[in-house]
């Protein structure tokens, strides 16, 4: 599908360099955005904003991403990111959702990586679907934290790079009496489990001297009622966006880039903004001539990229307790569940089953019926009166060839400036992505604001090139002195 309103005009006049040099332009600068994503779309509405040509390249047949609200229920649920991670004027994703209107349900009033949900608001069972008193889910959670402290104790000592899951190792043998046993331990590994989703990474692969790197926004987390879709259709507004091409071929040379698509087709600008998620970059299914330089493959080969999906169940009707987040408990972490009540949030009898890492993988392998079997399953753990869903929808983030993984993370032995090295633009070529982002890795505020990054990174080359230019007004960062804080809707 192309824009009817896709084609940007030239501008009117001439545009023209310094004083020191007067070389007149004859055409709008141009650049091709590759991927349809938040990030790239937030390229590319600002590149077009600045009225600049801009073309947007995207394989799916769809806008969007790892951003996927579907309506196949009648309703809006998202596939994939869900939460807008710290609600406050701080967040760059906030003034777009707040001139939007778009309500959020606050899950967390915490900061921290650790729970996207407030303590009180878990109800946690064991595997005979006996309910885990919330004095202890409590209690354990906390002392989760203080393991963690303990951790950054180990890590300091440490001049090699451990697992986070080595690591509590360590300071389980130097302080036995933070060990726990029984239904306490099997109430720790769940949030292990609850951990491993957020960098959608099992605990033996993440780096222990880098997990927290992220800056947390203040403000908590806050669930899109609504999806994330209107954040995307605003951003693609009258852009020039072309559905269906693949890139195949990205060719650098001096007076720009060549890109073709599955096809042959090509098109050529003055610049392109890269913008596909570090899965496919590492999958290598995109050819760059002259090939990408060593520091920058060590960037998309070393950092992380995880799984976790959605395996989204529609019933009847509401027959659960009225908390946001069921657990099932377990001896470890990968025999851990978890469902977020989506009716808490929007009133929709629904609740998403969210494997990560290595149990995300296995489900994967599964058809779409007996992931939903599989997580209906689980469910029946612990609600053994459960009825069966009237619907059902699965995610498949790892092996989809649009997107090869969830979000990226530290790895083990790697260093945190990976992200600035697979940012840095080679020539003419600009890096954008959630995996591009320093300091918010893996989010989608993190993926929109290195889109920005990206096409200020551009329109200051241009400008470095042929001056100021009367016409090319950044619009990008106007909105800054009338931000507004996304509504947020009182917690049931």
């Amino acid at each position: 599908m192309e824009s009817g309103n896709g084609s940007n005009r030239h501008l009117h006049k001439d545009v023209c360099s310094s004083n020191v040099e007067r070389r007149k332009v004859s055409a709008t600068p141009s650049v091709i955005v590759i991927g349809g994503g938040i990030a790239g779309l937030a390229a590319a509405r600002a590149l077009h904003d600045a009225s600049f040509q801009v073309t947007v390249l995207e394989s799916r047949d769809r806008i969007g991403g790892r951003i996927h609200t579907d309506f196949s229920f009648g309703f809006p649920v998202d596939l994939g990111a869900s939460w807008l991670h710290g609600v406050c004027k701080e967040n760059p994703l906030a003034p777009v959702i707040g001139r939007l209107g778009l309500p959020l349900y606050r899950t967390s009033g915490d900061n921290s990586v650790l729970y996207d949900h407030d303590l009180e608001s878990y109800a946690l069972f064991d595997m005979d679907g006996n309910q885990v008193p919330q004095e202890l889910v409590t209690e354990v959670g906390q002392e989760f934290e203080d393991i963690l402290k303990e951790t950054n104790e180990v890590r300091q000592e440490l001049q090699e790079d451990i697992s986070i899951k080595r690591a509590i190792k360590i300071v389980f043998e130097r302080r036995p009496d933070l060990r726990l046993e029984g239904l306490a331990h099997m109430v720790l590994q769940w949030y292990l489990c609850r951990m491993e989703g957020w960098f959608a990474a099992d605990a033996e692969t993440i780096s222990v001297k880098c997990w927290d790197e992220e800056e947390l926004l203040p403000g908590g987390h806050g669930l899109m009622v609504r999806g994330y879709l209107p954040v995307i259709n605003t951003l693609a507004k009258g852009l020039d966006i072309r559905l269906g091409h693949r890139v195949t071929h990205i060719m650098r040379r001096l007076n720009g880039v060549k890109v073709t698509v599955e096809g042959g087709k090509t098109f050529s600008a003055d610049a392109a903004v890269v913008a596909v998620p570090l899965g496919v970059l590492k999958s290598h299914t995109i050819r760059f001539e002259p090939k990408l330089p060593d520091w920058k493959e060590k960037a998309i080969a070393e950092i992380g990229i995880g799984i976790e999906n959605k395996i989204i169940l529609h019933f009847e009707e509401v027959f659960w307790p009225n908390v946001e987040f069921l657990g099932v408990v377990a001896e470890t972490s990968y025999g851990c569940s978890y469902f977020l009540n989506l009716h808490k949030a929007t009133g929709h009898s629904v609740l998403v089953y969210m494997p990560a890492g290595q149990l995300a993988k296995d489900i994967e392998k599964m058809s779409d019926e007996a992931a939903a079997s599989f997580a209906f399953i689980q469910l029946k753990k612990i609600l053994p009166n459960a009825s069966a869903p009237i619907h059902y929808l699965v995610s498949h983030w790892g092996t989809d060839p649009n997107s090869f993984g969830a979000y990226s993370y530290d790895r083990v032995g790697q260093s945190h400036d990976l992200y600035e090295w697979l940012r840095t633009p080679v020539d003419n070529l600009f890096f954008a992505g959630e995996a591009t982002s320093v300091i918010f890795p893996g989010s989608a505020h993190g993926a929109y604001s290195t889109g920005l990054m990206a096409s200020e990174d551009y329109r200051m080359r241009v400008l470095e090139r042929y001056g100021e230019m009367d016409s090319m007004n950044s619009l990008m960062y106007e909105e800054a002195s009338q931000i507004l804080v996304p509504l947020q809707i009182s917690r049931l």
